[in-house]
Order: C-alpha cells, then structure tokens, then sequence
C-alpha cells in the first residue's frame, strides 16, 4: 500500500511538472505593448508585398520591415500624411524599424512597385 501511495504522490508531481506550471507572472512571448508579440509587430517584405498588408499597434510601438524578396529592393514610403515620416532605404535583405508615437493611420508603398500597399493604424 505505501509503494502504491507513493507511485501517486510521483505521478501527481510529474503531472503537475508536465502540465506548465510556473512560477512567472508573464505566462507568455515577451511584448512591446499591450496585446502584440515581437511577431505581430512585424512586416515581411517578399513576394512583391508587404505581409501583413495592415496592422494595428498601440502609440510608441515599433514596427519592423524585414526584407527577403529573392533580391528584389524594396523600400517604405510614406503616402499622404505619412510622407513626411516614413522613408526607408532601398533594401535587397536586411531590415528597418520606426517607431510610431502619435496615433493616425500611415499609408505606405513601396517607391519601386506602386502596386505594394501597406498601412499602419496607431491607436
């Protein structure tokens, strides 16, 4: 009967130990704000587009551009009232970050390829 109480005891420890229990608050993927991962702040550059196309991020998030387009140069330009602020260098690989601190919608192209359309949405 101990052995078998003892088997339970392990068992229950090892259930508990497997199932996630921590001792972190967190719980999760590090943020830069409230509600977006590192991942979600994210724009690829490839296959002639910006992906995703939209994204919403808090006030004094930054977003980054990574460019992979199979050598293809891209770069991020402003449109209308965001002309002014967005202007990236022409980039075959690598990346580019800005970080958005006044809430407006931000349309952007690409100065190469008028066809590729993004915005950003700051809330």
């Amino acid at each position: 009967m101990r052995v078998r109480a003892t088997a339970m005891a392990i068992g229950i420890a090892l259930a508990a130990t497997l199932s996630g229990c921590t001792s972190d608050p967190g719980g999760g993927a590090p943020t830069d704000g409230p509600g977006k991962s590192d991942k979600e702040l994210t724009v690829e550059v490839k296959n002639m587009a910006y992906s995703p196309s939209s994204i919403t991020i808090q006030a004094g998030q930054t977003v980054t551009w990574v460019f992979d387009d199979r050598g293809v140069a891209h770069d991020v330009v402003g449109l209308g009232n965001a002309k002014p602020v967005l202007r990236s260098p022409l980039l075959k690989t690598g990346t580019w970050q800005f970080t958005f601190t006044e809430p407006g919608t931000y349309n952007y192209t690409c100065s190469l390829h008028p066809d590729m359309l993004g915005v950003v949405v700051v809330i």
